[in-house]
């Protein structure tokens, strides 16, 4: 070997051994091998797409979405090494346009010179700016590059459809209670990376409690285990429950009151109540109220799931519902928490009808697309003057004059029926009168 080809000196590597030691237990611990990737099985499992564009040597530019700490920057190094390609990485935010067209133009020598291509790795790229999509596009349509864009957000909403539609989106989702127990003992086991080194024994319950407490967060869940791990003073290190809490920080709720957040905790929170299950609901609540969700919006959500999705079948709950509105403006958080998970429990225990939300869809779907229904002339307003020589209101029954307050009258020219009541709470009785009452209309 030549002077000039000489290995790495000792002082070299003990300098890469003491950034490797600076690093936090979750970088160290990130897989080398695909096979060691853990989660995300739906996309990337034996026979799934991304796994068949590996084996097919096809993998184009895809977009990986979806929570932190599930493993898309992992992954995205692991397609480098799987597709021979050379892995370089941009961050959205602090690359500009000429850093880009730097990168672009290596990759384009890289190709023409040794057929290698380049994975191109752009974290948060839903904030990549026109001028740099522009730069972008064109080699991402040639294959110069294979781009690998990650984000948090929903895509379809943040990212431009230019470059959505050249793209495979996949959605990653946070890692389940199983695999960040996998993660962990890992960790513990691995000596070279991990805390193999430490004698400790990871109690049951504070395994299930810092895989639960984690929120799929793989990252989350080995920064509270190499906490308790450092800090104990003992040997053996007994992991227990308690030292698993004293390690977990309180953790921030994610929660975006302008984007996907707010839409998806709002639309679990009504089909929650809708679907009766008032556990899940307060769950919901408690979500966006701890993400500091808006109480008004909370408030008018549920006046309009009273009728919405109640209705009838409990005429009590829409008061409810208005009651609680005007007790959070009356009040105002802490304390309106308490209206709220009233009026929430009611609303989900409640029997349920939407027989007057499909109604008045109806009879307006009636009236944009069909043939407007003149007013029957007996129905009409016969106190201006001259009404009575059109003949006005000639005909007209008063309802209260007749058996039951019902005159066998027709209000609307044609036989139509648009409320149907349910055999549910109180439309079990509305269903009963409306029956003799339709009987008494239709007996003219």
């Amino acid at each position: 070997m030549s002077k000039n080809q000489q290995g790495p000196s000792l002082f070299q590597s003990g300098e890469d051994a003491n950034r490797r030691a600076a690093l936090p237990l979750a970088a160290r611990m990130r897989p080398r091998r695909l096979d060691e990737f853990v989660g995300q099985q739906h996309f990337l499992g034996p026979g799934k797409l991304l796994r068949r564009l590996l084996e097919a040597d096809r993998l184009g530019s895809v977009i990986f979405c979806g929570p932190p700490g599930t493993g898309k920057t992992t992954l995205a190094r692991l397609l480098a090494t799987e597709s021979r390609s050379v892995f370089r990485q941009l961050s959205a935010v602090t690359s500009g346009v000429k850093e880009l067209r730097d990168l672009l133009g290596e990759a384009d020598g890289r190709l023409a010179a040794e057929a290698r291509r380049t994975l191109l790795f752009v974290d948060e790229i839903h904030r990549f700016n026109k001028a740099q999509q522009d730069v972008l596009l064109p080699e991402v349509e040639n294959g110069v590059v294979i781009l690998v864009g990650a984000t948090t957000e929903n895509p379809f909403f943040a990212i431009n459809s230019a470059l959505i539609s050249r793209s495979r989106v996949f959605q990653f989702e946070p890692l389940s209670v199983g695999d960040i127990q996998r993660v962990i003992r890992g960790a513990l086991a691995d000596a070279e990376r991990g805390l193999g080194a430490y004698a400790v024994r990871m109690h049951d319950d504070a395994l299930e409690f810092l895989a639960e407490t984690s929120d799929g967060d793989a990252r989350r869940a080995l920064s509270a285990v190499e906490i308790g791990v450092l800090s104990a003073h003992e040997s053996p290190v007994e992991f227990t429950r308690q030292l698993a809490e004293e390690s977990v920080q309180r953790k921030a709720v994610a929660y975006d009151r302008q984007g996907d957040a707010h839409y998806d905790a709002a639309s679990a929170l009504i089909k929650s109540i809708r679907g009766s299950d008032p556990d899940a609901a307060l769950y919901w609540l408690a979500r966006m109220l701890e993400g500091g969700e808006d109480v008004r919006f909370l408030a008018r959500r549920l006046v309009i799931l009273a009728s919405e999705d109640v209705g009838n079948a409990d005429p009590r709950g829409l008061p409810l519902a208005v009651a609680a509105a005007h007790a959070c403006e009356l009040v105002g958080l802490p304390e309106c928490q308490l209206t709220l998970a009233q009026a929430v429990t009611y609303l989900a225990c409640a029997p349920k009808s939407n027989a007057a939300t499909v109604g008045i869809g109806e009879a307006r779907r009636d009236v944009r697309e069909g043939r407007l229904l003149p007013v029957p002339v007996h129905l009409r307003d016969s106190h201006y003057p001259g009404a009575k020589r059109f003949g006005h209101g000639e005909g007209y029954q008063y309802a209260h004059d007749h058996e039951g307050g019902v005159a066998a009258q027709d209000y609307l020219g044609v036989q139509r029926e648009y409320y149907r009541p349910v055999d549910r709470g109180f439309e079990q009785e509305l269903a009963q009168r409306l029956e003799a009452i339709r009987a008494r209309l239709r007996s003219k």
